[in-house]
């Protein structure tokens, strides 16, 4: 059996993911309060004592929020780098595994490899699944794709992608002039145009599915990251946009070969 993913929610209002294989399952990320959580989760038809662990990508409060009282209260193990435990003080843990040199780690079946993301954190990372065959790679939060990134993320069977902002929106949007800075520089998030030259440098035929995340609700369209991406969308097997509110349901990925 391979992997499985699901999504609690993707945006600046709160994230948390799935990920699953056999009778494990991870969550990356918490941005919702308990509540929300177990509600969210119910939807996808499990609660979080089904949960095997917690994956942390960085410290902004929409990933970080809902995990440590998540991990109180359920007794959760929590995999996180050592300067996004430091970034912030979140309280006492039950358990804490810290990620060290970026170095591929187990959770059971589910091999992890952490890799080293620009972004405006302590010490972000985001991470790439494998179990039975089947591999998924999560990559949002970040402000430039470097080689590194590229290096790890090409030849995945699913993809979870950011298109978080459309260059134009951003500019003549709300923020003010130096969150505008931030979002658009290179230790933001990927706009449009930087997801779609992330696939057709790393190949996207390949995909079985492609979950296009982290979209901006000031500062993007599903309309312009589907233009962005038009001419990739017609070759991947499955493409669908996660959204704030219902992330998106289960979806499978088939062990190749």
């Amino acid at each position: 059996m391979g992997l499985r993913f699901a999504s609690l929610g993707s945006g600046s209002k709160g994230n948390g993911t799935l990920v699953a294989s056999g009778d494990q399952c991870l969550l990356v990320d918490c941005g919702f309060t308990i509540k929300e959580t177990e509600r969210r989760m119910a939807r996808l038809g499990l609660t979080p004592a089904d949960l095997s662990a917690i994956l942390v990508t960085h410290e902004h409060s929409d990933h970080l929020s809902g995990v440590a009282p998540l991990a109180r209260r359920y007794g959760l193990p929590v995999y996180l780098t050592p300067g996004t435990l430091r970034a912030r003080d979140i309280g006492k843990l039950p358990e804490v595994h810290l990620i060290e040199g970026h170095q591929p780690f187990n959770v059971a079946d589910i091999r992890i490899t952490p890799v080293a993301v620009p972004h405006d954190a302590r010490e972000a990372a985001q991470f790439v699944f494998r179990s039975s065959g089947s591999s998924l790679g999560l990559l949002t939060d970040l402000g430039t794709v470097t080689p590194h990134v590229e290096a790890h993320f090409g030849g995945c069977d699913a993809l979870v992608l950011e298109a978080n902002h459309d260059p134009q929106m951003l500019a003549q949007g709300p923020y003010p002039p130096s969150l505008k800075r931030r979002v658009g520089g290179a230790y933001g998030h990927l706009s449009n145009q930087q997801a779609a030259g992330f696939l057709q440098r790393v190949g996207y035929e390949q995909l079985q599915h492609l979950v296009v995340a982290h979209i901006s609700e000031k500062n993007n369209t599903l309309e312009l990251a589907r233009s962005a991406m038009a001419d990739m969308l017609e070759s991947v097997e499955n493409c669908i946009f996660a959204c704030q509110q219902e992330g998106f349901d289960w979806l499978a990925v088939e062990a190749r070969g």
